[in-house]
Order: structure tokens, then C-alpha cells, then sequence
């Protein structure tokens, strides 16, 4: 895309390429950049008809673009800016054309704008203001001015056409002045700016002065934030610290807890292991008894005694040998059967002890009174007051036995 506006650009070399572009959806418009006479950068948007948009970002990854397309990179080089349809301009782009000054002096040469409307005009001046003195910045009218212009700074003629935005009136230069303070203060964040007033009297006075405030209620504004800022990295440091102490805190509580457990865990497995050598130790002793007993009957079965007292001494001795069984069968793991009688048990009757579940387990497998009062420690007439209280605890009729409700239990 070429833009030609007047004679004199018509014999200007004139590059352009179609992706020095960059669009702006949300802000309306499309940016453009060409190059005009090998060294002009020449920016503009385009915008539906009728409309104005506010400038949003610089595009400055796109003047990089046009700058090393073009050979221009540590070059000297020129941008001019066209304002047409623009209103006004962001913050940021406020900030990026400040940059633009400082950051690319002193390769940058003419800064111009043209087509400036109103309501642009002071921020356009205030850009002026600020910009460094190697840098000419032009404010013209149309197009054509500002290409005749920046030729004729290349030229090194503009001095003398006296173009540039500068002028040696009393009051022009103090406008210039409280532009460049405005624009240092709230662009470029210089509050320690120091602001020459003019005297006393003065027109302009009562400006400087409300800026000068300005500028002092800024300050102080930045050291309230930043006392603000400090107490609330000091409580923020604090709290860390507190949480850091709560969770070594917990941290050795937990620590303690893992010992105390593990002590407890390695006690109980020496205690386990000591009731297994004793528990050995019985096996073994009740095997030897058995063993004994049988070779008892053996040698009874061989004696000639009276028949009725040979039949008492032998089942004297089953019996013995029947109660080591019994005693070996109560201290083996339950098999499922009976893990699920005693969790049926539990739900139904809540209220039984533990003891009486186990009561009610070897009533279940059909040992007698006497058989499960010696595998409890208990005397027989004490198995039996335990039993009647469980009936009573049961809720049994008179005629109904323990067994019965237990064994219509297995069967629900």
C-alpha cells in the first residue's frame, strides 16, 4: 500500500509491504507502517468511515519489523505520525511514545504528527515538551508539510525554516515548561522532578504552584503506599512465620506419636510372642498329657478289674482327654461361619458383653455349662448365673432356652 498526497511524494521512493500491519480489533482500527525516502517511517491508521478510535498500544515489535525489513536498524531514521480519526490516545501509548524519544535517541531524528485534532492538541504538545533536544518534533497540518519538512531536516535546512516546536516567547516557553512537568510527573513517574515556577504574580504562577502540590500529595501518597506495602509484607512475613512454627510444632507432635506407637506396637509384639512360647509351652503339655492318658487307657484296657469301676476309670480319662481338646479348640481362629454368627449377634443384640458373646459362640457350638465355665474361669454355678442373666437380658419366655433362640438365629 502507497500513500502519494502530493507532488513532491510522487518522486519519493516509497516502500510498502502488506504485513506492516497490525490489527486492533477491540480498539477499531487496523495500523499501518511504510517507508518513505529510504528512511521515513510513515504511520497511519485505517478505520471504518466516519469513525474515530482511541490509540491503544505503540505496535512496537511492528516498527522493529519495518526497521530490519528496511535496512534502518542503527540507522538514523524519522517517524511520522498521521492523526487522522484519532481522538486520543492511551496511557500506555503515552508511555511508549516516551520511550520512543529516549530509548532511540540519538539514531531518531524528525517526530512528526499531522492531522491533529482538537481534542490531540495538547497531548501532541505535551509530547514536544518532553522530547529531548537532539530530537526535532513537528506539529503541522497536513501531510505534505510534514514530508517537506523532514526533508528539509535531512536537508539541514529546518533551522532556518524554523519548523520544529520551538519558540523563544515568554509564554510559549512556560507553557512548554508546565507541559514537561505534567508529562514527567504522570507519564514517566518523576515526582522528585524539581518545578521552577515563574515569580510571583504572574500569570502562571497559581499553575506551577497547584502542580507543585500535586507533586508533593503524589509523594506522599507513594510513601503511604509503600508504608502500607511494608506493613503488609511484615504481617504476611509473620504469619508465615507463625504457620512455619505451627506445622514443626505438628510436625514433632507427629514425630513423638510415630514413637509412642511404635513402642507401644513393639511391646505388644514381644507380649504376643511371649504368650505364643507359653501358649507352646501348654500345647505341648496337654499333647504329652494326652498322650499319657491314652497310654493309661491302654494299660487299664489290659488290667482284669471289676468291669463297672474299669468303665469309670476310662471314661474318667476320655473325659480328661475330651476337655484338652475343647480347652486347644477355644483358643483357635474363628472360622467364617462363625465370624458371621457373631457379627449377626452384635447387631441384633447390641447390648451383650463381650463375654457373652463368647458365652453365646460356645453355647452355638453345643459345649456344656461346665465346659465353658472352665474355658472362662469360671466355677459351674457362676456359668450358670451368667446364663440366667443373659436370659433375662434376652428377653426369653420361660420355656425357651438360650440354645434355641440362638440356633433360630443361625437360621434367619
Amino acid at each position: 500500500m502507497i500513500r502519494q498526497n502530493s507532488t513532491l511524494t510522487g518522486t519519493l521512493d516509497t516502500l510498502s509491504k502488506s504485513h506492516w500491519k497490525t490489527q486492533h480489533p477491540a480498539a477499531g482500527y487496523t495500523k499501518w507502517m511504510s517507508v518513505i525516502d529510504e528512511n521515513i517511517v510513515h504511520t497511519w491508521v485505517e478505520v471504518d468511515a466516519g469513525q474515530s478510535v482511541v490509540l491503544d498500544v505503540m505496535d512496537s515489535e511492528l516498527l522493529q519489523l519495518v526497521l530490519t525489513e528496511s535496512a534502518l536498524l542503527n540507522q538514523q531514521f524519522h517517524i511520522l505520525f498521521d492523526l487522522a480519526h484519532i481522538s486520543s490516545i492511551s496511557f500506555d501509548y503515552k508511555q511508549a511514545i516516551a520511550d520512543l524519544f529516549y530509548n532511540w535517541s540519538p539514531i531518531l531524528g524528525v517526530v512528526g504528527f499531522y492531522n491533529i485534532a482538537d481534542s490531540m492538541r495538547i497531548i501532541v504538545e505535551t509530547f514536544a515538551a518532553i522530547a529531548p533536544e537532539t530530537i526535532c518534533v513537528l506539529l503541522t497540518e497536513t501531510y505534505e508539510e510534514a514530508i517537506e519538512n523532514t526533508i528539509a531536516f535531512k536537508a539541514g535546512k529546518l533551522s532556518q525554516m524554523e519548523s520544529c516546536y520551538v519558540n523563544h516567547d515568554t509564554d510559549h516557553a512556560l507553557k512548554k515548561r508546565f507541559l514537561e512537568v505534567v508529562a514527567r510527573i504522570s507519564w514517566l513517574d518523576m515526582l522528585d522532578e524539581q518545578i521552577t515556577t515563574p515569580p510571583p504574580g504572574h500569570h502562571y504562577y497559581l499553575f506551577f504552584k497547584a502542580i507543585d502540590f500535586l507533586r508533593t500529595d503524589l509523594i506522599a501518597r507513594e510513601a503511604k503506599k509503600e508504608s502500607e506495602l511494608q506493613q503488609l509484607k511484615q504481617d504476611f512475613e509473620y504469619r508465615i512465620t507463625q504457620m512455619v512454627i505451627k506445622i514443626n510444632a505438628q510436625t514433632e507432635a507427629n514425630k513423638k506419636y510415630s514413637r509412642d506407637m511404635g513402642n507401644e506396637i513393639a511391646a505388644l509384639t514381644r507380649k504376643i510372642e511371649s504368650q505364643d512360647i507359653e501358649l507352646t509351652k501348654l500345647t505341648t503339655v496337654i499333647n504329652n498329657n494326652k498322650k499319657r492318658l491314652r497310654d493309661l487307657l491302654d494299660k487299664i484296657g489290659a488290667l482284669e478289674i471289676d468291669p463297672v469301676v474299669k468303665n469309670d476309670i476310662t471314661n474318667s480319662c476320655l473325659n480328661l482327654i475330651d476337655k484338652g481338646s475343647i480347652e486347644k479348640q477355644l483358643d483357635i481362629e474363628l472360622t467364617k461361619s462363625d465370624s458371621l454368627f457373631l457379627s449377626t449377634l452384635e447387631k441384633k443384640c447390641p447390648f451383650l458383653s463381650p463375654r457373652e458373646l463368647k458365652i453365646s459362640l460356645l453355647v452355638k457350638l453345643n459345649y456344656d455349662t461346665s465346659e465353658i465355665a472352665h474355658s472362662i474361669g469360671l466355677s459351674t454355678r457362676g456359668m450358670e448365673s451368667i446364663r440366667y442373666r443373659m436370659h433375662k437380658k434376652l428377653g426369653l419366655g420361660k420355656h425357651q432356652s438360650i440354645k434355641s433362640f440362638l440356633s433360630e438365629l443361625v437360621i434367619s
